[in-house]
């Protein structure tokens, strides 16, 4: 069965007259007819009762015409929201990104692209940076913000920004007054840390291996502002970047001098998956907003 034969049944249906539907589709009555007999070969049964050239549903094509109805419907439902997803201008654009960009970065972003598009629609995610990964290599969101990391995923990552990760540390703290530390010197603190899976405890992870030490991990959480807000309860420390929204009070920021301590910040879509217009412009547009002036 071809798709034109539903259509050109469905206009037979409507018309009730073989030579008249013949003209409404642009073809010859002789190849209507035959594209009709050919589909009621297939469907084993008469579609319509033939009165000269006057046809007429029977029961059985009454009952197959409500079917085509609703899966041409489908079908040109299905083409306008194609249409709509295709337009630069419109569509929808389903973005993961980490937890601790949600507070400033991605609010401006979406609302500075949103004065340009305003019609563009967005599905937001956040999770742990492997976890986004994941995602995006298995098709659920269109575009990440996340940092790099090593896996198999076969995943095409933009490098947007580098930022500097500090010591936070309870102000009563033996080091609060330092301007600087060697993370070694923390070998015997108690830390606190994301779970496995997040960024931030992957790049803790390698720096402290760096470092050549093995504290011990008291606590571990998802999101940045319990972590400092532990830090501040004076139950360990941290390595974090500085974040909108964290109660300063009671916290020190201290500058790791040994080893470097920064993460990078990018944008990720995965390798050779088409992006719809809409998400490849928002691409284009982050990459081009994190270019210094």
């Amino acid at each position: 069965m071809e798709w034109q034969q539903l259509e050109y049944f469905q206009t037979v249906a409507r018309i009730q007259h073989m030579t008249s539907a013949a003209r409404a589709l642009n073809i010859t009555q002789p190849a209507l007819s035959r594209s009709i007999a050919r589909l009621e070969d297939e469907l084993n049964v008469p579609l319509f009762e033939r009165k000269g050239r006057t046809i007429v549903l029977n029961q059985y094509g009454k009952l197959f015409l409500a079917r085509v109805d609703r899966i041409l419907e489908e079908y040109q439902a299905g083409r306008r929201e194609l249409e709509q997803l295709l337009d630069p201008e419109r569509g929808e654009i389903s973005l993961g990104f980490l937890h601790t960009l949600g507070v400033r970065w991605i609010p401006d972003l979406i609302g500075r692209f949103r004065d340009i598009y305003p019609h563009v629609r967005f599905q937001l995610h956040q999770n742990s940076n492997l976890s986004l990964l994941e995602r995006l290599d298995s098709g659920e969101i269109d575009l990440c913000m996340s940092s790099p990391q090593d896996t198999s995923l076969s995943i095409e990552w933009t490098k947007l920004w580098t930022e500097k990760l500090y010591l936070a540390v309870p102000v009563h703290h033996r080091l609060a007054g330092s301007t600087s530390v060697a993370l070694e010197e923390l070998q015997d603190e108690m830390l606190i840390s994301f779970k496995d899976g997040y960024g931030l405890r992957h790049i803790t992870d390698e720096l402290l291996q760096q470092a050549g030490i093995s504290p011990r991990i008291l606590f571990e959480g998802e999101e940045i502002h319990t972590i400092a807000g532990l830090v501040c309860a004076g139950l360990g420390i941290a390595i974090l970047p500085k974040t909108e929204g964290i109660d300063e009070n009671g916290l020190a920021w201290i500058s790791v001098r040994n080893p470097n301590c920064y993460r990078e910040i990018g944008i990720a879509a995965a390798e050779g998956r088409f992006l719809s217009p809409a998400a490849e412009q928002f691409r284009k547009f982050v990459i081009q907003s994190a270019k210094p002036v």
